[in-house]
This record gives structure tokens, C-alpha cells and sequence, in this order.
């Protein structure tokens, strides 16, 4: 399916219960059926819509930060990928494949792509449920921001790796005590969120991950 000038990969069936959205990067294209199928082990009706995100580290950024590894630091252009997200592709999904008026939207993703969903969630109440796995909470004045503009998703989904809080990169060993204290945030003001923990570092089965964190959001609601 095009959006713009681009290719969309579309999963799932028209008429759905709800309209999952993913910010992918090449990187987790490969893997895209096998999160599918994990996640159609749910009951629910959905479609399922992977978006291409092509300079990952600008586009899911809230704000401009210099590199935590690597040399590429962060262009802080989540903004126009929301803007873009709202007006362009969320409209264009409805109206072509005949969703529901008042479909349930769930924005996830994985690492950068959980913590975009995550900020998103912070800008508009679009968003019925965010699925963050392994989300980059680490991220550079992240806690603060959150604090002052609260998640506004009804219900939210946290994990994290046990291996990944303990790295000598000082930056992203924050990750750990952020996501639990995001988690006891959330829950103390009354959202529908859950905090798991997987086996292994970042990287691992970041598919079957992702996939459990948009199972949860659907299937807490039943």
C-alpha cells in the first residue's frame, strides 16, 4: 500500500478492532512476519500497519542530543514524524480500508521506536494504548519531560531486558531505574500499565518482544 510516496506494509483485515502502528526501520523488516504471527495469537480483530522510518535516530528523537554511542547523535524530528503520523497515514488507513470511526489505536515499537510511541502519547490522547518494549527511556532529559507533560494513553505496556541496564555505557545504564520509575508513575496516577521483563540484552528477540507488548494492550481490554 502506498502513503505518499512510500510503501507500507498493511497485516491483518479491514473492519478491525483495532489499527496497530509500528515506526520500523530496515533492521526489523526481516522479522516482520514472525511478530505478526505472534502477535494474530490474540482473539482480537486487527490490521496492523509497519511504517518505514528512514534516518532512525532523527526521526523518533523528541529533541536534539548529541550521540550516546556510535557517532550519530539525534535530530529530534519526532514531532514531524507524529505530524505526519496524524494528518497523512492515520486518515489515509481509515478511509481506504474502511476502519471503524472509532477504532482503537495502538502506537508501539521497539527501543527508539518504543520511546517515540511513549512521547507521543505525551502530545495527544489519539492514542489508546502504547506497546513500548525494550523503549530507549534512557534517552536524555526524558524523565523530566514526562513529568511535566504526563503519558495519555489508557493503557501502557513497559519491558525491558535483564541484561540491559547492566552496560559501562553510563547514559544507557539509566534505562533500568527509568523504566520502573515510569512504571510506578503511571500506576500511581491511575493508567492500566504493566512493567515485564525478558531474559537477555537489547537485542534479543525483539520481534516476539514487540509483539507481546501489542498483545497485552488488546487483550488487557477484554
Amino acid at each position: 500500500m502506498q502513503i505518499g510516496n512510500k510503501p507500507y506494509r498493511i497485516y491483518g483485515e479491514p473492519h478491525a478492532e483495532y489499527l496497530l502502528l509500528q515506526m520500523t526501520g530496515e533492521h526489523e523488516l526481516q522479522s516482520m512476519e514472525s511478530e505478526i504471527a505472534a502477535i494474530a495469537q490474540s482473539a482480537h480483530h486487527f490490521l496492523f500497519a509497519a511504517i518505514p522510518v528512514e534516518s532512525w535516530n532523527d526521526a523518533l528523537s523528541p529533541w536534539k542530543s548529541p550521540a550516546v554511542w556510535g557517532k550519530q547523535g539525534f535530530g529530534g524530528k519526532a514531532a514531524d514524524t507524529l505530524r505526519f503520523l496524524t494528518e497523512q497515514v492515520i486518515p489515509t488507513l481509515k478511509w481506504q480500508l474502511d476502519l471503524p470511526e472509532n477504532v482503537k489505536i495502538i502506537l508501539g515499537g521497539y527501543s527508539l521506536a518504543g520511546l517515540f510511541a511513549l512521547w507521543a502519547s505525551t502530545q495527544t490522547d489519539l492514542f489508546y494504548g502504547v506497546a513500548a518494549a525494550s523503549p530507549s527511556v534512557w534517552f536524555p532529559g526524558w524523565m523530566e519531560f514526562e513529568q511535566q507533560c504526563p503519558i495519555q494513553a489508557q493503557r501502557v505496556y513497559l519491558s525491558l531486558g535483564d541484561k540491559e541496564e547492566h552496560t559501562k555505557n553510563t547514559v544507557m545504564a539509566a534505562v533500568g531505574d527509568n523504566i520502573r520509575a515510569l512504571h510506578s508513575r503511571l500506576a500511581e496516577c491511575g493508567a492500566d500499565c504493566t512493567l515485564e521483563w525478558n531474559s537477555g540484552g537489547h537485542f534479543k528477540n525483539a520481534d516476539l518482544r514487540t509483539a507481546k507488548a501489542f498483545r497485552w494492550v488488546m487483550e488487557e481490554s477484554r
